[in-house]
């Protein structure tokens, strides 16, 4: 096998690292002009009412967001390791590289990096996804990744997850991810009913569907903690072992289920203990001479209360 350019003749292209994701980043921009957009709001709002309309923005715009923006990323599950192994299939030539394994509910990252990132007059830098989503075909990318001649631990990582592999893990995590996806999105709906309850003088609805959203953020997380259920083929990489464990994202999504727990308990709570102080913080306690339909005042005149007599209209004139 000859050099042509200092490039592998398999090798003809060289893969960059995906540093963002495109989906996340549509997302957060969506989210954050929308907090801008209420924020627009709070200079017409007076005193203590500013600051728990701030509050309730941004924690609900928060909620929302993560809820959509893990649909997307590749960290629920993550591991590391270090070691030196051979870079190309039929090459003796050792590297010394990070190999990185992320797993979302659409597919699975494979992150290699050298270490130093030139070696043997290449840049070894590389970041390539294979889905497993439903419409997606795992088997078709990695095909096209024995074709593009990825490198050996990137193909060594991505065989493990596919059919044919003894491993046996590609249907639980593909069903694992559907699920949770299917659930997260039954979550966001019901956040957005939470929202419209919330505007609304059913305040204690309100918490009830924060609790309901709570629920099905948890239930996600349980949809994908099956695939701990069956155990997963050790990745030896050289001699050293990559392990995974819960990334980012999954301890994101159990804190999210838990403040939409604590969110519904209190104002279910608030609802029952205190009701004019949850009416006071989400700005729908009416004006107390609104609710006993009360009077104004009307002011007499004192000399026609003593002398008994009622002012007289003015006279009109006839010419």
């Amino acid at each position: 096998m000859t050099l042509f350019d200092g490039v592998y003749p398999f090798y003809p292209q060289q893969r960059k690292a995906a540093v963002f994701d495109i989906s996340t980043i549509i997302v957060i921009v969506v989210f954050l002009t929308l907090a801008c957009s209420f924020l627009l709001i709070t200079p017409g709002i007076r005193g203590r009412a500013r600051l728990y309309w701030t509050l309730r923005v941004l924690l609900s715009l928060f909620v929302g967001m993560v809820i959509v923006v893990v649909q997307f990323t590749g960290d629920w599950e993550t591991g590391w390791v270090q070691a030196n192994t051979s870079y190309k299939s039929f090459s003796p030539v050792q590297v010394n590289v990070d190999v990185g394994l992320h797993i979302g509910l659409a597919g699975v990252n494979v992150t290699l990096r050298g270490n130093p990132v030139t070696q043997i007059n290449e840049t070894i830098n590389y970041n390539e996804h294979f889905p497993w989503s439903f419409g997606a075909d795992y088997e078709h990318s990695y095909s096209q990744g024995l074709q593009k001649g990825l490198p050996s631990p990137i193909l060594y990582v991505a065989e493990k997850f596919s059919r044919q592999s003894p491993c046996a893990v590609h249907r639980q995590y593909r069903i694992a991810g559907h699920y949770a996806s299917a659930t997260l999105w039954v979550a966001f709906c019901t956040w957005i009913i939470s929202n419209i309850l919330l505007s609304m003088p059913v305040l204690v609805y309100g918490g009830y569907m924060f609790l309901l959203t709570g629920a099905f953020v948890i239930f996600s997380l349980l949809s994908f903690s099956t695939v701990r259920n069956s155990p997963m083929c050790p990745i030896q990489i050289g001699t050293r072992t990559l392990h995974v464990a819960y990334g980012a994202s999954f301890w994101l999504v159990l804190a999210i289920g838990l403040l939409c727990f604590v969110v519904g308990i209190t104002i279910v709570a608030m609802h029952h203990l205190n009701l004019d102080l949850l009416k006071t913080f989400f700005d729908l306690r009416e004006d107390k001479a609104e609710e006993n339909k009360e009077m104004p005042g009307v002011f007499i005149n004192p000399y026609f209360v003593d002398k008994g007599l009622s002012p007289q209209p003015p006279a009109i004139n006839s010419i």
